[in-house]
């Protein structure tokens, strides 16, 4: 760092403490007031300003000493959650903390939308009748002194309402002309002007479990708003989804937008599917929305990370009441430690280890009868919570402020391939559980013959892997590979000398990728080839075990020494190749061929994506190549 930036970072840091540690300096923290009229309600502490619809619950005005934060001229204004409380039979309003009786210190507005068994929401992707049958109460919180305001909703789906399905559901809140800087993370940190078109929002998508906060700032006013998640227990996917964090939109002005998905059908999508007769309930947040202000960009982002840590260290917050939402002392710790035992990686460690509580996977209720039943799983399914911690190299775990019931206890890491998984792990209130030492045997079909890249559930070992945001990416695999990838073991480098896509390969000069849409021009079928040597001809079954982390072809061909040896069938695609990710849905699939195909010498494995639409390949995460010598030769693909 220069001179001259240092200088100016201590002095701009320094201000942002005065100004945001010191409220006092202010305003001296005077007491929380809760006004209303028949429309709106105001929540008010000296320091900022919210005014609230008693019809919808959005947030139509928020100020911060004075100054608007929300925009008013673009498409829907102000800060609201795509499933508002119009749609029902009723909407009920009231004040659920009275400043009144805590001396100031804590106020709390609620609108609630009884449906009646109706539709309620209408955010992206609702019919225009509404998404959902389901009674929604939101509510915003504002204590003194703080520098800004708590927003969380509960869904309510009674048993007698209709089986429904969700569409996207979210908070979203349109900044104010004056934030032109926004900040994701170290990569993603930049002056954002409404006038900079560049690609498509999609470049701007994170995993949100690596995102806690996030937001924009104004190097002008230096001033900076933030969303601040304190947990991701209400979020969807668990530690390897990625979502939109903040874009500009585009229609009909170029609004900065902070969002916060919590169910959507980005990356493969999550669910929120209930049947008839079923009682469905979730808390989603509440959540902070922070202001700063006094700093330039850098110590403005530096103080929402120190603040983020402070909301983590209070959840669950002790002021929330009457909604399904445990306390600290309703809830409990889970610890233990995974000892790795696997004979073909003796000295396995667990690097970047997350260890998670999930719902068992189940059964959509919407298959149809001559369809197979559609599985949901704890990356697909946004009904229900999950609690995911990281772990040590050594196994050892804590996963904080879990809820009672009954759950999967599952787990992965760098370097290993698969998943760990032991059901029904009962969480009882107030009782800590400590699982103890856990034995975790990764799965393997034979003697490890060879393995490409690192199992890490995304593809950024790979060539072009620290260029996934570029929408042009695929078109360029073609220039750099234009004799396709021809991996040797023992002699590539699979950071340089496999793509992390294997796409349909394009042969049109002409073409481009097109925002939102990826590249739709064809290709054609992709032959990715590796070659090896073995010392002896084999027999037995041989096991291709290829991890995927992205889809968007519904087949791969495989070939052994020029002979077919089957075919794996992918599921349906996740769109991570035509919205510029790293990382989709991850999953295993394994192709089992007879070994006999193999023989003394060189030999060579050929992986082959179909012609068709160059969005259509997969990404990968890792490829290895078992022989089991002692297993009858038979053909099983799966």
């Amino acid at each position: 760092m220069s001179l001259l930036r240092r200088s100016t970072f201590i002095a701009t840091a320094a201000a942002l403490a005065l100004a945001v540690a010191s409220p006092t300096a202010f305003a001296q923290n005077p007491r929380v007031t809760v006004t209303e009229d028949d429309a709106t309600f105001t929540l008010a502490n000296g320091v900022m300003t919210a005014r609230v619809s008693k019809r919808t619950g959005d947030l139509q005005s928020l100020t911060y000493r004075d100054t608007e934060m929300l925009n008013f001229h673009s498409g829907h204004v102000g800060a609201y959650w795509s499933h508002d409380t119009t749609g029902g039979v009723q909407t009920l309003t009231k004040i659920t903390i009275d400043p009144a009786d805590n001396d100031g210190d804590r106020g709390e507005v609620s609108v609630k939308g009884i449906s009646g068994g109706k539709k309620m929401g209408h955010g992206p992707g609702a019919a225009q009748g509404g998404d959902f049958p389901m009674d929604i109460e939101i509510r915003y919180a504002l204590g003194r002194g703080d520098h800004g305001i708590y927003t969380y909703c509960t869904f309510d789906h009674r048993p007698e309402y209709p089986a429904a399905t969700m569409t996207e559901a979210r908070f979203a809140a349109k900044l104010a002309d004056m934030f032109d800087w926004m900040t994701i993370d170290a990569q993603r940190d930049k002056a954002f002007p409404a006038n900079l078109h560049e690609g498509d929002k999609y470049i701007y998508t994170a995993v949100q479990f690596d995102h806690p906060v996030y937001g924009w700032s104004s190097p002008a006013k230096q001033t900076g708003f933030w969303l601040i998640n304190p947990s991701v227990e209400y979020l969807s996917g668990g530690p390897t989804k990625v979502e939109f964090l903040c874009h500009r939109d585009t229609t009909p002005v170029a609004a900065p937008i902070v969002l916060n998905y919590w169910r959507s059908s980005h990356y493969g999508g999550a669910a929120v599917e209930v049947g008839a007769g079923e009682h469905w309930t979730k808390v989603v947040g509440p959540f902070f929305l922070y202001v700063n202000s006094g700093g330039d960009t850098h110590a403005l982002w530096q103080d929402a990370q120190t603040q983020r840590k402070k909301e983590t260290a209070q959840w669950p917050y002790d002021w929330v009441s009457g909604v399904d939402y445990p306390r600290s002392n309703q809830r409990a710790t889970v610890t233990g430690r995974l000892a790795v035992v696997d004979p073909q990686a003796p000295r396995a460690t667990t690097p970047n280890l997350l260890v998670g509580l999930t719902p068992a996977a189940y059964t959509s209720p919407f298959a149809r009868p001559d369809a197979t039943p559609r599985e949901i799983d704890w990356q697909t399914d946004a009904k229900h919570y999950e609690f995911w911690a990281r772990g040590d190299e050594h196994g050892s775990f804590v996963i904080p402020e879990v809820r009672p019931g009954t759950y999967t206890l599952r787990a992965f890491a760098d370097g290993i391939l698969g998943e760990y998984a032991q059901a029904d792990v009962t969480v009882v209130a107030g009782k800590a559980l400590d699982l103890g030492q856990l034995t975790w045997t990764p799965a393997r079909r034979g003697r490890q013959v060879w393995e490409i890249g690192i199992p890490n559930r995304n593809g950024s070992e790979f060539a072009g892997g620290d260029e996934y945001a570029d929408p042009e990416i695929s078109l360029l695999y073609a220039k750099r590979f234009p004799d396709d990838v021809n991996y040797a073991i023992g002699k590539g480098d699979f950071r340089k000398d496999w793509f992390f896509q294997q796409v349909p390969h394009n042969e049109n000069p002409a073409a481009k990728a097109e925002p939102y849409f990826g590249v739709r021009t064809p290709g054609r079928a992709t032959p990715f080839t590796v070659s090896f040597d073995l010392a002896t001809a084999p027999h037995g079954r041989a096991t291709l075990r290829l991890a995927l982390c992205g889809t968007g072809t519904r087949t791969l061909d495989l070939s052994v020494n020029d002979q077919p040896a089957g075919h794996v069938a992918l599921p349906m695609g996740d769109g991570a190749i035509t919205r510029h990710s790293i990382q989709g849905l991850w999953y295993e699939k394994e192709l089992v061929f007879d070994a006999t195909l193999l023989k003394r010498g060189a030999n060579t494995l050929t992986i082959t994506v179909p012609a068709g639409p160059v969005n259509n390949g997969i990404i990968y995460d890792y490829l290895r190549l078992e022989l089991d010598e002692a297993a009858k030769s038979v053909v099983i693909a799966r």
